[in-house]
């Protein structure tokens, strides 16, 4: 986890301790009853503060807990859609078939797809969508079960594990580009993944 947390500071990418599965009985190490999300959530609540591309903080907090799972925030460096599986691979074959650039996408818990898009700034995101889309997905009759996670919202990042077993990992890494790491207009991908989630 440690070095997975400072190759993402390497690329400019904050990252933030998430909480990891629990032991005997508990699916989550937070003091949460019935955590809601567990071991995909940040490890403090003050993640948004935290969160930091520094290597001497990163390898500070994963010196006192080794095996928290990874929190990347969004809307700062890049955003993410969020898309079920089955949309996640038709959007990506779609993508290759006509020329889009796809970007780093991530697969997390085998049901969820992470599309990690450029930023929008905030008039672009009241223009374009209501933040409703972070919140609640399944409400939104013309895009079911897709997430946008920009400012103030985060994301689980591989190779962070969940208490299934599974976790999440890279279908197409950030790292797999000579040029760097590049993020598609989101605008473009939004379009694909509105046509795959109707």
């Amino acid at each position: 986890m440690l070095d997975a947390a400072l190759e993402y500071a390497a690329l400019g990418w904050p990252v933030c301790r998430g909480a990891e599965p629990g032991g005997v009985g508990r699916a989550c190490v937070c003091d949460r009853m019935g955590c809601p999300d567990p071991a995909a959530h940040p490890l403090s609540a003050a993640w948004a503060l935290e969160a930091t591309t520094t290597p001497e903080t990163i390898r500070r907090w994963w010196a006192q807990t080794p095996k928290a799972n990874i929190v990347l925030p969004t809307g700062r460096v890049f955003d993410v859609f969020d898309v079920p599986a089955n949309a996640g691979v038709m959007a990506l074959a779609r993508m290759d078939r006509s020329g889009v650039q796809a970007g780093p996408v991530a697969a997390v818990d085998g049901r969820r797809y992470l599309f990690f898009v450029a930023t929008r700034s905030p008039a672009d995101e009241d223009e374009w969508w209501s933040c409703h889309l972070d919140c609640v997905p399944e409400s939104i009759t013309e895009t079911p079960g897709l997430r946008w996670h920009c400012r103030d919202s985060y994301v689980l990042a591989p190779p962070s594990c969940l208490p299934s077993g599974d976790g999440a990992g890279w279908i197409r890494s950030p790292h797999d580009s000579e040029r760097g790491v590049e993020l598609p207009d989101p605008i473009v991908v939004l379009d694909v993944l509105a046509d795959t989630c109707e």
